[in-house]
């Protein structure tokens, strides 16, 4: 492993471009920072594999983002971190790791009928982090749950606003809406990307919410915590990897985060987009 220091990257890893979420929070809460993005749209998506073959996969993703330097690795995925998160921390004692669980807590503090939704994969919901974040959070309220099959694949696709995507998110949210529910919250990182569409489906009233601004506070605070948040002025650097189709990712990038870049191949380690 490489030696580490507060200039040093911040790693970001997804199955997907969905981690780009937690980006996008991290790239505005810490804006100096450098940064480096690996999304595995090899193995895109994860939900319907098994969590052993999710946590391998995880701890190559890990282990490549620590080789390349990072001081803190994000694993930017609901079904990674059910999977991996606790495994990769016992890995590597000594090695910062930020995971992502359902936001249940704060929905269960902000609900007013006491009826919460849960959009996310399979895999998250039948792994230990949700059904220990479950029974810590969600004694007073009734939680309602969908899995939105096919939402990730049309989200990588870039169809945000395709009439698929609609009816498979008319699908979820409608039956939880005739039920009473009045708190939606985001379990897996691509669904903020249809933000959006889902209030035009659930109306304002409905509270949506998307845990990447509170990832990157706790990122901050573990840098904060080990000496490593970098001080300096101006936008750190960004490095973007895929292991998949690097144009696919180029095409998606603008859309999803603004921007346009010059890809260029590296053959240890699938290909990169510098920004």
């Amino acid at each position: 492993m490489k030696t580490i220091s507060a200039d040093s990257p911040i790693g970001i890893y997804d199955s997907g471009v969905g981690g780009l979420t937690v980006w996008r929070a991290v790239r505005e809460l810490l804006p100096a920072e450098n940064l480096i993005y690996f999304a595995d749209q090899a193995k895109v998506p994860y939900g319907r594999r098994p969590l052993d073959e999710v946590r391998e996969l995880a701890v190559a993703a890990c282990g490549f983002l620590m080789g390349q330097g990072c001081k803190l690795v994000v694993i930017a995925c609901n079904t990674a971190s059910a999977a991996a998160l606790k495994y990769v921390r016992e890995l590597w004692p000594d090695f910062p790791f930020v995971g992502m669980e359902p936001a249940v807590k704060p929905a269960a503090e902000q609900t007013l009928s006491g009826k919460v939704g849960v959009l996310a994969t399979s895999s998250t919901f039948h792994g230990p982090l949700y059904a220990s974040v479950v029974e810590r959070f969600a004694h007073d309220v009734q939680l309602y749950q969908a899995t939105c099959p096919g939402l990730v694949q049309q989200i990588e696709n870039g169809s945000l606003d395709a009439p698929e995507t609609r009816q498979i998110l008319e699908a979820a949210v409608l039956p939880m809406l005739e039920e009473g529910v009045d708190t939606l919250v985001m379990g897996c990182t691509h669904f903020p990307f249809v933000i959006p569409l889902i209030r035009q489906i659930a109306g304002d009233a409905v509270r949506v919410i998307d845990p990447a601004p509170a990832v990157a506070r706790q990122v901050r605070r573990v840098l904060e915590s080990r000496d490593l948040l970098f001080e300096g002025e101006g936008f750190g650097k960004s490095l973007f990897y895929t292991s998949g189709e690097p144009k696919k990712l180029e095409a998606l990038l603008p859309k999803l985060i603004g921007g346009e870049d010059e890809v260029f191949r590296n053959n240890d380690a699938g290909v990169a987009l510098a920004m």
